[in-house]
């Protein structure tokens, strides 16, 4: 029985979600039983010595996680979220799986023994490496690989917060870079099954009850203002400690393992004065949002503790999130900007729980710059949308502020330290080495701005495009013709309307010479799918037409001309160290002798050396039992007598 592609890719994607869910469940139950397990046995033991003794939970803490880092994980380039998004850009959604086990046991016991972390960015890989997993065993292409890795993010965020439309949103906005295209049904079915399992067993209750906030008078507006400025000021502070505290810990010449400790017991110490800020802090968040009257000193060395003790968790080495430390920044700023505003208007009769709900937003969308994300996040975990209006606004002037302040979120800065500039989930720095003028379609099917609308759907139609330029009779470049231009059209008169009558006139236009990098910014101005290409003394004449397919295509063209760069980079090295021996690059043909059997069983020459081997764009490091496949590309150092041998096996 044959199945179709359509049928493995849901099923898959029900899976992702259910054993996203499960997953993500067991992360949150093993949570559960380290803090009982520090706080409640080891601490109850220990407080016998005195309540200082509480310091030493987070640094044993730190300890056991270092020690766990050092001996299965190993060092990481990029943690959580970042790393999925360029394993997604760059390598096909393939992302190193055999690790999430003892990785999600790392996070749940820093988050246990009160590390100041979230247990988002420990979902999120649950999900993602789940999604991954599936497609690189189903040998699925990399776009479905990418599609599964992606659906397991938006089931991560959906179990991790009851909240499956905002998971749908993370994966599509942060992860995928668009919202939108053939990834958004399998994304949206794997969130849907994770959030009924995630329900079927801890129930549909929001994270946060809170009481019904409403946004009253439009006085009330220009104070929302003032905490989106504030909020927008903290996110842009809130990424940069959180790298400048990675450099610091990078600093200290101590071994790995010791660092979360040290990192431990700074947090323990904060704890000892202001045990809030152990762990995640939700029932801190919730106090607040309920009204608990901590008073604006409390609020602001709780806002302050969370924004410092977050990087030095993470820079340290605990392993965990930094989305629920941002809500908690949030909440707290909130609580403490809206009871001071209460003291200074008491006539408006504000509500300073309401701020702090709006503030959780606004702090979260200025870090990650994921507004949609932010506000839908915020309905689900409280189901509360009587304050849509100040949310939004709030939520809107914070991102504004701190990518004046900080140019990239908590993620992209990461990537981009790593020389990674993400758009729309493609990396722009490789985009920038290839031009327009190498991937256009030099002769595009175009429109007469004199033919009917009838004309243009029926081409349409036959060349399955979205959207055409238009030329006048002699041929200039005079407009752009939508399908959404044709929808404003009743259709009993497209056969005397004119395209000259409806066609786009305000056009965004490209270069040969440009970039692929600068053109896809481009098209993110106004999210458009094409941009005409015109000559850059003349923009009215027509040179061909660049799609956002023909981009997918240059992308994947791009990644390949690096790695092949890289590897000529590599041979040219080895060429300058190994003096009389040759380097040469060789491709295994189709039948040849070698192909199919491991590089130790080929039967190479002694005195010949294998020092790389080019796969598609993955470069691998040759081992004994690495296979051999047709299409490989090896860089070998032979003498000249050897050489001859190792022609005869590869060709």
């Amino acid at each position: 029985m044959k199945y179709s592609e359509s049928g493995i890719q849901g099923g898959a994607a029900i899976l992702v979600g259910l054993l996203s869910g499960a997953g993500v469940w067991l992360f949150k139950q093993l949570i559960d039983l380290f803090h009982l397990g520090a706080f409640n046995w080891l601490g109850g033991r220990l407080a016998i010595l005195g309540g200082w003794t509480i310091v030493l939970i987070p640094t044993m803490g730190g300890a056991l996680v270092g020690l766990l880092s050092k001996r299965f994980i190993g060092r990481e380039k990029l943690h959580g979220v970042a790393g999925i998004m360029e394993a997604v850009a760059l390598s096909g959604g393939r992302l190193p799986y055999r690790k999430i086990a003892v990785r999600s046991v790392a996070s749940a016991l820093s988050i246990g023994t009160g590390a100041s972390v979230g247990p988002e960015d420990p979902a999120v890989q649950i999900g993602a490496n789940i999604g991954s997993f599936f497609g690189q065993t189903l040998h699925l292409s990399e776009e479905r690989v990418r599609t599964l890795a992606a659906a397991g993010v938006a089931s991560g965020i959906s179990a991790a917060f009851n909240a499956p439309i905002t998971g749908v949103f993370f994966a599509m906005e942060i992860v995928l870079g668009e919202i939108g295209g053939s990834s958004l049904g399998m994304v949206i079915l794997a969130s849907v099954i994770s959030a009924v399992f995630t329900q079927a067993v801890s129930g549909a209750e929001p994270a946060f009850h809170v009481p019904a906030y409403a946004f009253t008078s439009a006085l009330e507006l220009p104070l929302y203002l003032g905490l989106g400025v504030l909020a927008g000021f903290f996110a842009a502070t809130y990424t940069r400690l959180l790298y400048a505290a990675q450099d610091g810990f990078q600093a200290i010449h101590i071994p790995e393992w010791i660092k979360p400790a040290v990192a431990g017991a700074m947090v323990g110490t904060a704890g000892f004065f202001l045990p809030q800020i152990f762990g995640v802090g939700y029932e801190s968040i919730g106090a607040v949002l309920n009204g608990t009257q901590f008073g604006i000193t409390l609020l602001l060395l709780l806002l302050t503790a969370k924004l410092f003790l977050t990087p030095i968790s993470l820079g340290g080495g605990f392993k965990g999130g930094l989305f629920a430390p941002s809500l908690f920044i949030g909440a707290m700023l909130g609580g403490a900007y809206g009871t001071l505003m209460a003291l200074l208007f008491p006539n408006l009769g504000i509500t300073p729980a309401a701020f702090a709900m709006v503030g959780m937003a606004a702090v979260l969308a200025g870090s990650v710059h994921a507004p949609l994300t932010a506000i839908l996040l915020l309905f689900e975990m409280t189901r509360d949308y009587h304050i849509i209006l100040p949310l939004m606004f709030a939520v809107i002037i914070s991102l504004l502020i701190s990518r004046q302040l900080e140019r990239d979120s908590v993620y992209a800065r990461g990537l981009a330290r790593h020389g990674i500039r993400l758009e729309r989930g493609r990396d722009v720095e490789v985009l920038e080495t290839m031009s327009v003028g190498e991937v256009m379609q030099v002769e595009p099917a175009i429109l007469n701005e004199n033919s009917t609308i009838a004309e243009a759907s029926e081409l349409f139609l036959r060349k399955r495009h979205h959207g055409l330029p238009v030329v006048n009779e002699i041929g200039e470049l005079t407009g752009v013709l939508t399908l959404q231009d044709l929808d404003g059209v009743d259709p009993a008169e497209w056969s005397t309307r004119k395209v000259s009558e409806v066609c786009s006139r305000d056009l965004l236009v490209t270069f040969p010479d440009e970039t692929i990098g600068s053109a896809l910014r481009r098209m993110g101005l106004r999210d458009i799918g094409r941009l005409p290409v015109v000559d850059r003394n003349d923009q009215r004449k027509l040179m061909g037409l660049l799609r956002r397919t023909d981009l997918v295509r240059a992308y994947e063209a791009a990644l390949t001309r690096r790695e092949a760069n890289r590897h000529h980079q590599q041979q040219t090295r080895l060429d300058a160290m190994t003096g009389g021996m040759t380097v040469n690059e060789y491709v295994i043909r189709a039948g040849a002798p070698c192909e199919g059997k491991t590089i130790s069983s080929a039967g190479f020459p002694k005195d010949c050396i294998i020092a790389s081997l080019r796969r598609g764009r993955e470069t691998l490091i040759p081992r004994g039992d690495t296979p051999l496949k047709a299409g490989d590309i090896l860089a070998v150092v032979a003498t000249s007598e050897s050489r001859e041998k190792m022609l005869k096996l590869i060709e």
